[in-house]
């Protein structure tokens, strides 16, 4: 009966000891993908396009309330355009599934690992990441509001840094009205 005691009092200290010096790392919110929304809209001489894409996973990491982290995945086969209907939706889904815009096949996902988080007042941040499409990671920097359960944050994305050319003034001439730009919008609507 004294030993079991003994060893009782001994694995309380050690487990108390061991809580006491662990560090935790802060918490980890998983977004939830049926509330959370991405639209990308692209522009051209003669106007522009939108449409949506869909998150596969994603979370945030906080300490504290602060925002200290965050990863998401994007499904690049979901891309959909929101301003077509009928036969120019379904082609112009296509052309952007295809080898000339996001080559989907060989490049089903897309990334973003936050690498640098800094707090620039109550609930805003200045977010630093990697930003992985078609297989090339560029870093990128963009401003990320938290309210309560929600964030959001509006990306600028040059396209030709991923090899995503087609249309572009910048590798072809004489596209005229043809012309796409190439820098293109991404507003992010995270639930969590």
């Amino acid at each position: 009966m004294k030993n079991s005691i003994k060893n009782i009092t001994t694995l309380v200290i050690v487990a108390f000891m061991t809580f006491s010096f662990t560090t935790v790392e802060g918490d980890k919110k998983e977004i939830k993908l049926e509330n959370s929304k991405v639209v990308w809209k692209g522009y051209k001489v003669t106007g522009s396009h939108e449409g949506i894409i869909s998150i596969t996973s994603g979370h945030l990491n906080f300490d504290k309330n602060l925002l200290t982290g965050g990863s998401f995945e994007i499904d690049m086969s979901t891309i959909t355009v929101t301003d077509l209907e009928g036969e120019y939706k379904g082609k112009f889904e296509g052309h952007l599934k295809s080898d000339d815009f996001f080559g989907v096949e060989k490049f089903p996902t897309a990334s973003l690992d936050f690498t640098k988080v800094k707090s620039t007042g109550t609930n805003s941040y200045n977010v630093t990441g990697d930003i992985t499409i078609k297989g090339k990671t560029e870093t990128i920097s963009f401003d990320l509001s938290v309210y309560g359960n929600k964030a959001n944050a509006s990306l600028k994305i040059d396209r030709t840094k991923f090899d995503v050319r087609y249309g572009s003034t910048s590798f072809f001439d004489g596209l005229k009205d043809k012309a796409i730009y190439n820098e293109f919008d991404l507003v992010v609507d995270l639930e969590f």
